[in-house]
Order: C-alpha cells, then structure tokens, then sequence
C-alpha cells in the first residue's frame, strides 16, 4: 500500500509540474489546443496510441470481451494496431495536416463547416460532439474508479475524486503542450507496465494450471479449453460478431475527433512515416498485453468465482482489477496502476479538450485577428475544461440511466456522424454540403435506430459507419458542387 501511494504521489508531482511549465508555454488558443502544430513524431505517435487505450478498454472492455471472446478477443488488438493505427497514420495523417493548415481549422467541425461551405454544420457537429463524448468520458472516470477501488481499498467516490484532480491540474494549466508532453512519458509507462503484466501473468497462468514450465503455447492451449467449458457454444460470439468488434474499435476511430486531433499538431508532414511505425508497434504492444490479460481470465475464475453485482450479474469491470491485486506482487501491482491511470489521463485529456473545443470554439465564434477574444477563448476553454470534468465525475458518479444509454451509442454515434464526411471530404472534390449534411445526419440516426431496435452494440455501431459512406456521396452526385474557391483552397 506504502508503494502504491509513493508512486501516485510522485507521479501527481509530475503531471503538475509539467502542467505549470506548459502553462508557461501556452499564450494563444492554437497553442492551447493544438500546441502551435509543433509535434514531433514520437510524441505524436504515443499522444495518438495513449489516447487510444483508456480504463474503458483496459479494464472495462478487456474484462468483458476477454470473458465473452477468449483468445479471439486478440483479433481486437490486431485490429487496433494495423486498421487503427497505421493505416490511420498513412490514409489521414498528410492530407488531414495540410487541409486544416490550409483552412485554418482547428476542430472537427471547424474543418467541416470549411471544407463544404456550411455555416451551420459546425454548430450540429459541435453539439452531437458534446452529447456524446461526454458521457464517453464519464464511463472513463469509472473504469479508474473501480481500479482505485480495488488498489487502494478507498470508497469509489473518493477515487473518482482523485481522478477530477489528476486530470483537471495539467490540462487546464498546461493544455496541448501538457497533455503531449505526460503522453509521451505516460506512453513509456505503458509500455513498461504491459511487458511486466504479460510476463507475470505467464507466470502466474501457469502455476494456475500445474504447468510450472509452461510456455505461451500451454496457457494459450489452457485459456482456450477452459473457454470452452465456462461459455457454451450456443453463447460463444459469431463471426460477424467478432468481425464488427474489430471494425468498429479499429475503423471507427477514424472519425472520433479526438484521435484525429492529433494529425492536426503534427510538425509536418516528414513526421508521418515514423510516427505510424512508432504508434503500431506501441498499440500492438499495449492492446495484445490488455485484451490477453483479459482473455486469460479464464485460468483464474469459474463462473462461480466472477466478481458479481449484489442482483448476481456479472461486474466485468471488476474481473480486471481483481486479477491484478489477487496474482501480481506489489511493485507490479504500483507499475499496472500508474499504467492504467496513464492510458485513462491520456483519453480523458482528449476528450475533455475535445468537448470543451465543441463549445469555445466551435459554438463561440473567434474574429480572425482579435487578439482579446483569442484570449478570451483561452480562459474559456479552460474554464469549461473544468466544467465538463466536474460533469463527468457527477455523470460516472451517479449512473443516470439515459446517460448510461448514451455511453454506449457514443463510439458509433461520434464515428458514424464524422468517419464519412470527413474521409471522403479529404480526396474527393466532388463532396458536396448537401452530402454532408446528409450523412452526418444519417450516422446518428442509424445508431439511434438500430440501438433502439435491439441490434448488438458492435454491429450497430459498424452499420452507422459504413451507411454514411453511400449517403454522402449518392447525394453529392445530386445537389450543388461545393465553391470552386473552397476546393481550391482546400486541395491547394
């Protein structure tokens, strides 16, 4: 325990001071958010994978899909790291630099509304933004608190309150500068903490099963029987199940915005080529150790044994965080925590800035070349920083039901409005603001509808992605091109 509270001390003392130097950095609201477009390309690769991976799937989603999945939860991480991550590094990253620079965008919506000449797409964008990310990052805030819970034996509330603290001090103080620079040193944490995790959990996997020299292979072989005998085969995901898991964590980050944030701040455009290879190896890293960790659940409980709700449900999200304090040693235990609190800080960071942006700077407008507003919009966005953390401890605190059902319509919802007019919008010129509008529209919608229908999350979520890809460009084939000046501008 001694340890454990060491390591989050110093730590805290870390993410403070770097807060307080980034706020020296940070004069204008570009610096704020995008870091004056300076990332190199190690930052900007763990600042992409670190956003990546939160409490949501190290603990949450690894837990359950581990449980659900087995080995085949390890198609997950394949797909993060090769869809997620470097083909989204060498599809987006280039042309999605050079067309906010040219457009001086610095938000999805911004980047929309100028790209097609829409006055009011930015406002919609901005809002579905803020009603859905929110609640995302809510979900996050408990994640966490159920690893505190479980670390540090303090009430959830309490450890959701460590959380405010943590991640309020170095994004509202430093902004983008902070919050690239705690990546870059949370991205080693990670990565320190994932190898040790494998390791031990091979270990410790093996003396489960009386195989003291034991490899990978014996506990592979091991988790996939005891797989069979805990899920029947009538439970056991479909294909299609699987196949829309992996598209929609992998594909749909394509149009979360606050991923694609991260190609905005790029130096240039040099930095691509390294910080896709940099940003793969490091999800293929951390997503393999996460999803496998949660797969290998099945060599340490039975059904009977799962962490359950006081109704008998399964609580998935404790599967995780009971795993790690039951097998680890102590100082791994410290090492796993500072590795799951540095992945939820890097996306709650993300989000929060992402949301207050919908707000600062989409929904209140900044006259180019007014120095005071700049200014002010600085101040805002940290003030509303503030605020939506503050919203989201009340959001994970208290579970409201239609929030909980807005947690889970999130991923797709975002993706589904964003992936289509966005993607399409960077290659072709022939997109159109009718186009657009249609298919931001049409991705909420079929989310909203088939979730309301009963179709399963996954599938749901990869439907609403992919429809927009048809919506957009059949109407754009029938309504009125986009300015010439625009398109210029914009391909320039």
């Amino acid at each position: 325990m001694v340890l454990n509270i060491t390591a989050l001390v110093l730590f805290f003392a870390m993410v403070t001071g770097i807060g307080i130097w980034g706020m020296r950095r940070t004069k204008t609201l570009g610096e704020f958010f995008l870091g004056g477009r300076t990332a190199g390309p190690w930052v900007s690769a763990f600042a992409y994978g670190s956003s990546y991976f939160s409490a949501v799937m190290v603990i949450g989603f690894a837990g359950t899909q581990g449980w659900l999945f087995g080995m085949n939860v390890l198609w997950i991480a394949v797909g993060n790291a090769v869809i997620g991550s470097l083909l989204a590094w060498l599809v987006l990253g280039r042309r999605t630099r050079l067309q906010t620079q040219a457009l001086d965008a610095m938000t999805m919506p911004e980047y929309l509304q100028q790209r097609y000449g829409a006055r009011h797409l930015k406002p919609i964008a901005a809002s579905i933004i803020f009603l859905f990310l929110l609640p995302y990052s809510a979900s996050i805030f408990k994640g966490l608190g159920y690893l505190f819970e479980a670390v540090f034996h303090i009430p959830f509330e309490v450890a959701l309150l460590l959380m405010v603290a943590f991640t309020g001090v170095y994004l509202i103080l430093g902004g983008y500068f902070a919050v690239v620079t705690i990546d870059f040193i949370q991205g080693i944490l990670m990565i320190a903490g994932a190898l040790a995790m494998f390791a031990y959990i091979l270990i410790a996997g093996n003396a489960e099963i009386g195989a003291a020299e034991g490899g990978l292979g014996k506990l592979i072989d091991a988790i996939n029987q005891r797989y069979a005998e805990h899920i029947p085969e009538s439970s056991q995901p479909s294909v299609l199940t699987i196949v829309s898991l992996v598209f929609m964590t992998s594909f749909g980050t394509w149009g979360l915005p606050q991923m694609t944030q991260k190609f905005y701040a790029i130096k240039n455009e040099k930095v691509i080529p390294r910080a896709a290879i940099a940003c793969t190896v490091f999800a293929g890293l951390v997503g393999l150790t996460a999803y496998f960790v949660g797969g290998s659940s099945h060599v340490f409980f039975t059904p009977e044994t799962l962490p359950r709700f006081a109704n008998g449900g399964i609580n998935f999200d404790r599967i995780v965080p009971d795993l790690i304090v039951g097998r680890l040693p102590p100082p791994l235990i410290a090492l796993i925590m500072l590795f799951v609190l540095s992945a939820s800080m890097s996306t709650l960071s993300s989000l929060v800035m992402i949301s207050a942006s919908s707000v600062a700077i989409d929904l209140y407008p900044v006259p180019a070349g007014a120095v005071t507003n700049k200014d002010r919009s600085t101040a805002m966005i940290r003030f509303l920083s503030l605020i939506f953390i503050i919203i989201s401890y009340f959001l994970s605190r208290f579970q409201i039901g239609f929030i909980v059902t807005l947690m889970s319509l999130s991923w797709g919802a975002v993706s589904g409005a964003f992936a289509a007019p966005y993607i399409l919008g960077l290659y072709c010129k022939k997109m159109t603001k009718a186009g657009a509008y249609c298919g931001l529209f049409a991705g909420v919608a079929c989310e909203i509808a088939l979730f309301i229908a009963g179709v399963p999350g996954p599938l749901t979520a990869s439907i609403a992605i992919l429809v927009p890809f048809v919506v957009v460009p059949v109407v754009s084939l029938f309504t009125k091109p986009v300015d010439g000046d625009i398109i210029e501008r914009t391909f320039a």
